[in-house]
């Protein structure tokens, strides 16, 4: 640790000391502090007592970014859900896609309603039908055994995490083209522009991103990742014809020294609602809803 760092002393519920240091001013510190609900720390020490007033509080799907970052794993209970996944399913994974859409089915809501809450729905409601299968499924294949085959062991460890990794990016670009689709939104998915870049989403299409002939000031990009760290300097290059760029992420309190840097690329950030309070005030001003991105491309479009 060096002068300036964070360092956070959790006693847990079971007794056990948790020690977590951080780099002062990073992301994961913006992250802690919103996370334990500490305003400013400067150079003090601060004491909370969490026993009383957070016990009842559930974890919401950003919590558990940060959490699970710090290597904690968050059980999801299984209130009758693995039921319902394996009569819809049975013992397998289905398509991200199909996923998604059960996903949906079960929150019983549309994004006309609340565009921000209901997407967040959705991805909690998905999380947790996706925890409670695969502990269902890794469960049943641990009690086959692997034998000595260290091998075969490794690869099942493999593409438990990869499928963990992709998934969520996955879901997330499901919903949010449920989200246009609903407010009846043109848009072209993971289509080839320049330099076989793909960006995520292209409002209104990517057969008027190729016409010359249509403006460029009514073309929109949206690039999409549930976390960023470093990664969001790929949309940079994802769409030239496209002077602002936009990304949308679940990561909540990225450091202020990377939002002015994505500022300074003109580069701005879509969030749901619920994280801008993750964020300083002085970084709100380059933050979007993702209602105010609904209506900024319904109005491109002529909506």
């Amino acid at each position: 640790m060096q002068e300036g760092d964070l360092l956070l002393v959790v006693r847990k519920v079971d007794g056990n000391i948790l020690m977590i240091a951080v780099q002062g001013g990073s992301t994961i510190e913006n992250q802690l502090l919103w996370l334990f609900g500490i305003v400013e720390v400067d150079r003090q020490f601060v004491r909370r007592d969490y026993e009383d007033e957070r016990e009842d509080i559930p974890l919401n799907f950003a919590s558990r970014i940060i959490i699970e970052e710090l290597g904690i794993e968050v059980e999801v209970p299984d209130d009758n859900l693995l039921y319902a996944l394996l009569s819809r399913f049975g013992g397998k994974f289905p398509k991200t896609a199909e996923f998604s859409a059960f996903a949906r089915q079960l929150v019983g809501a549309s994004s006309l309603d609340d565009a921000d809450n209901v997407l967040i729905a959705w991805m909690e409601n998905e999380e947790a039908l996706f925890r409670v299968l695969e502990r269902h499924l890794v469960g049943e294949r641990l009690r086959q055994g692997f034998g000595e085959d260290v091998d075969a062991f490794i690869d099942f460890s493999l593409s438990v995490q990869n499928r963990r990794k992709s998934r969520v990016g996955h879901a997330l670009e499901n919903h949010l083209e449920q989200v246009f689709r609903e407010h009846d939104i043109f848009c072209s998915r993971g289509k080839m522009t320049e330099n076989k870049a793909k960006p995520d989403f292209i409002f209104p299409g990517i057969s008027e991103y190729h016409n010359p002939a249509f403006p460029d000031v009514r073309l929109t990009m949206l690039g999409v990742k549930s976390t960023c760290k470093d990664r969001w300097r790929q949309v940079l290059s994802e769409a030239a014809r496209i002077e602002r760029k936009h990304l949308f992420t679940l990561e909540p309190g990225i450091s202020e020294n990377q939002t002015t840097e994505m500022a300074g690329h003109k580069l701005t950030l879509v969030l749901p609602k619920s994280l801008h309070a993750s964020y300083k005030p002085s970084q709100q001003g380059n933050l979007v809803q993702l209602a105010e991105f609904i209506d900024l491309v319904k109005v491109q479009q002529g909506g």
